[in-house]
């Protein structure tokens, strides 16, 4: 199989034996696709002063309305103190409720409001485009193949969120 720049990419038994270069060469491109793949949301948050860990807090409280300041930090893997800076950021600018646990009044329900889903919104729509064309560009059998590469870099017990998520999606 050839790549996009004419080198031949390993198929089959070959990717047993993937040389440090060209996994150097894969390491890289996750980099620079990262890059482009933030670049759009970027610009739209930095206008609004806001950076990827509100992004991200967005696009997992919006996937999961409801969820809980655990849950959200347990799959943003970052530190109690990162994630209340940026909620405490994103709850006084109007764009996420916090709401007390109906079960356990100990817990916060996090929610996107009207304002919080139109920037989600906006964000994931420049983000869904500049896939949707790399995926048409790859063709069916690249993007499945994409997505067990993905899946076996994650950790185990984020493919497990993962794969709940994306079952409760369906």
């Amino acid at each position: 199989m050839m790549a996009e720049s004419g080198s031949v990419i390993p198929s089959g038994e070959n990717l047993r034996y993937l040389t440090d270069e060209q996994l150097r060469k894969g390491i890289e491109a996750m980099f620079f696709a990262y890059r482009g793949f933030t670049s759009d949301p970027d610009r739209i948050l930095s206008d609004q002063g806001y950076g990827r860990a509100h992004h991200r807090a967005m696009h997992f409280i919006n996937r999961s309305p409801g969820i809980t300041v655990n849950n959200l930090l347990h799959t943003l893997g970052v530190t109690k103190q990162s994630l209340n800076r940026v909620l405490r950021t994103l709850i006084a600018d109007g764009l996420v409720e916090s709401r007390v646990g109906r079960h356990d009044r100990r817990e916060r329900n996090l929610y996107l409001t009207e304002r919080g889903t139109a920037l989600e919104a906006d964000l994931s729509l420049v983000q869904r485009a500049r896939m949707r064309s790399a995926y048409k560009r790859a063709g069916p059998e690249a993007v499945a193949g994409f997505r067990t590469v993905l899946e076996a870099m994650m950790d185990p017990d984020m493919r497990v969120r993962y794969r709940a998520m994306r079952a409760k999606s369906r």
